[in-house]
């Protein structure tokens, strides 16, 4: 809450309840004082006491009170030379610095900030990129009244530029979740799978912002889980299918990186919270690749038959386009087959 509504609150409270109590005791000094004395005197003090008591409810309004749910949750993406739009969060001079776009707090003005918005979902896509689960009301509160109190800083030890983060790798033996590769997506992908990325649009509406948009069906899948060969995120990153991406590549993702993605949809693409994503039985692919004797796309097994149109005869070491759609078990039964 903002200056001008605290206000707005004890002028409220002063004419309802306290005005009429007061007016009486003060009618004696009119011919001296104006009458409008005694609401300022009062105005001052209760809205004094209002900030006081709300500071204490709420606890401190710092950055530094900030910096432990920023550390937890955000800068695994948001800091060093590849910071998404060049958001860093690591540190209390890049926060006020915001992003390529501008400012991403107002002081004052967390209805009119960006980073709360985000944090609220009401700018997509919502933050942190690993949710759900995303930040609790709570920790929420705790950016909003940093904002309304000004952006302090209050006692954070000196900032120096710290190294980027190591991507969060699972334990031997632990399932990897979307958790684990989000912060690649975020810091290789998401630049410009975005809503609004580097390019404007993302290329062919595929957004890598979150869990959901990852998985998405609506134009085709790129992530079919339990089968890392006939998802196309993957062979675009493996360099299977052109252009390799990332697109601002070489350098492109490491070995490490790729085999914790195919890791990833191998077993299952599971969420944030370790749940197998949904089989997309019946959602269509576009897949490009080297057709290997066979009739296999790389190590990908095709489904071939009377049903599939196969253009430009190609042949074993050529560099073809699969179009088709996944059957019940996640194979693909291709209806278009042809050399590019």
């Amino acid at each position: 809450m903002n200056l001008r509504a605290e206000i707005d609150s004890a002028r409220e409270y002063f004419d309802a309840i306290l005005k009429p109590a007061i007016h009486g005791r003060v009618s004696c000094v009119r011919r001296i004082v104006p009458s409008h004395w005694h609401f300022w005197v009062f105005m001052i003090l209760l809205v004094t006491s209002m900030q006081e008591a709300r500071s204490q409810a709420g606890g401190s309004n710092t950055f530094a009170d900030l910096k432990p749910v920023l550390t937890q949750r955000c800068v695994m993406c948001h800091s060093g030379n590849a910071a998404p739009l060049g958001l860093r969060l690591d540190n209390y001079e890049s926060v006020l610095k915001g992003s390529t776009r501008g400012p991403v707090v107002e002081a004052g003005d967390p209805v009119g900030s960006e980073l709360i918005r985000r944090l609220k979902g009401i700018s997509q896509p919502r933050m942190p990129m690993t949710g759900p689960p995303f930040l609790s009301d709570s920790e929420i509160a705790l950016f909003e009244r940093w904002v309304t109190a000004g952006l302090p800083k209050g006692s954070v030890a000196q900032d120096s530029p710290p190294a980027k983060p190591a991507i969060l790798r699972p334990a031997a033996g632990e399932t990897v979740t979307y958790l684990h590769v989000a912060p690649i997506l975020a810091t290789r992908c998401a630049k410009c799978h975005a809503e609004k990325g580097l390019m404007g649009a993302a290329p062919e509406g595929y957004r890598l912002t979150s869990y959901d948009s990852t998985l998405s069906t609506a134009d085709r899948v790129r992530v079919v889980p339990g089968k890392p060969d006939a998802s196309e995120l993957v062979r675009r990153i493996r360099g299977h299918a052109l252009p390799r991406m990332p697109f601002d590549g070489p350098p492109y993702l490491s070995d490490d990186d790729i085999r914790l993605i195919e890791d990833w949809v191998a077993q299952g693409a599971r969420d944030a919270n370790g749940k197998v994503a949904p089989n997309p039985a019946g959602a269509s692919v576009r897949l490009h690749g080297t057709l290997r004797s066979g009739w296999r796309l790389d190590e990908l097994e095709l489904a071939i038959g009377a049903h599939t149109r196969i253009d430009k005869s190609p042949r074993p070491g050529d560099y073809v386009e699969v179009r088709g759609r996944l059957d019940e078990t996640g194979n693909v039964k291709v209806g278009r087959l042809r050399r590019r």
